[in-house]
């Protein structure tokens, strides 16, 4: 089976080390679904793997056994060039996506040339009860939709989230640290009147202050508006 030929392939090029210290940056998956497989490496394979014909054996046999499998599938996902089949293939994957890193590193290439007719996936995706779906439309949000196919009202859709998981609240506070860094003058009264909960509201302001995009001036001022309790 493919499967078995590409774990096989993933084990050639484990380091045990990376592994490890890979396992420590995402919490919520187990150790011992880590294989170790440096990024780069990654990606190299699934160019390579992409170009197979029997490469929806490996995309439909879900849920993988490894960390390193659901990597490869996402970096595949990000190379398909037909906008149905990867909007497809993505909708297929979301639901066992279970970490962070899987989930923000699958951004396919495709999604570019159809923002249009994306949006409303990307809608689709953040009314989910799942939370790295939610994360990921979040994440397309930002990379789509922050330049010349801004509106307003995505502001509003992204402020209106609330969620008790971590992940989803910051990127939430990303999204707006980068939409105050690209359209600062439309985002800017969404922080002045708090219309994020606490925690992302000031988390967003961290990771504004913290970007070179944003001016001296608008730093200055962003820190006035922290919530600050007592």
């Amino acid at each position: 089976m493919l499967s078995d030929e590409i774990r096989a392939r993933l084990f050639e090029l484990q380091d045990e080390g990376y592994r490890d210290f890979q396992s420590g940056l995402i919490p919520t998956v187990d150790k011992d679904f880590f294989i170790g497989v440096r990024t780069p490496q990654l990606r190299t394979l699934a160019k390579e793997l992409s170009k197979r014909e029997d490469i929806g054996e490996f995309l439909s046999e879900l849920p993988h056994k490894s960390f390193d499998e659901n990597q490869l599938h996402a970096f595949i996902i990000s190379l398909i060039k037909d906008y149905d089949e990867c909007l497809s293939e993505v909708n297929k994957f979301l639901p066992y996506v279970d970490n962070w890193a899987t989930c923000d590193q699958m951004s396919p290439k495709v999604f570019k040339k159809h923002r249009a007719e994306l949006i409303d996936s990307v809608m689709d995706w953040i009314s989910s009860d799942q939370t790295y779906t939610v994360r990921f439309g979040i994440g397309m949000l930002m990379e789509h939709y922050l330049d010349a196919d801004f509106k307003p009202e995505y502001l509003e859709t992204a402020a209106k989230i609330r969620s008790d998981e971590y992940y989803i609240n910051m990127m939430t506070a990303w999204y707006f640290a980068t939409a105050l860094a690209k359209q600062y003058e439309s985002t800017l009264p969404y922080i002045e009147r708090c219309r994020l909960d606490e925690w992302t509201h000031n988390k967003a302001i961290q990771k504004a202050v913290e970007s070179r995009r944003i001016t001296s001036e608008q730093k200055a001022y962003l820190k006035t508006l922290k919530v600050r309790r007592g």
